[in-house]
């Protein structure tokens, strides 16, 4: 992570910076995997003129690093919200096809307690949202038909 102001100077200065850092390393390096990050009170006009001068794009808030999202609000439920979404897809593939009980509890070992894994050591996720995976794992173990209720 490189910290500068947001001016057409130091990120004229910055690219010199990393050039002759792989002229002597011998290492590239690859701008497609480079993001730059803005503060509120950069003008779009000063954003555009950084972006193509370093030849960079900039992070969106919907944009996302190893599954997790690159920025985070103050809110701990919104940044993790997505991992439900996932939940809820990757487990209503399988509702249909596994009807043996050890299907589905690998299935719950492998998958549906692996999602979250990642996530949870980045963040500390509400209590709410920890219920709310439990109750999907639950019911994807004891049957997902209305008329299919059983005892847990």
């Amino acid at each position: 992570m490189i910290f500068c102001n947001a001016n057409y100077a130091q990120a004229e200065a910055l690219k010199d910076i990393l050039h002759k850092y792989e002229l002597a390393s011998r290492q590239t390096i690859n701008f497609a995997k480079t993001n730059v990050v803005y503060s509120k009170g950069v003008s779009a006009e000063c954003r555009n003129q950084i972006t193509l001068c370093l030849d960079i794009r900039e992070v969106l808030l919907r944009d996302k690093y190893l599954g997790a999202p690159t920025l985070v609000s103050q809110s701990r439920k919104k940044p993790s919200l997505f991992l439900i979404d996932r939940l809820e897809n990757r487990l209503s593939g399988y509702m249909d096809r596994l009807a043996s009980s050890v299907g589905r509890e690998v299935l719950i070992k492998v998958v549906a307690q692996a999602i979250p894994t990642y996530i949870m050591s980045l963040f500390k996720l509400p209590k709410e949202l920890c219920h709310t995976i439990q109750s999907l794992i639950v019911c994807f173990w004891w049957g997902h038909k209305q008329e299919d209720h059983k005892i847990h």
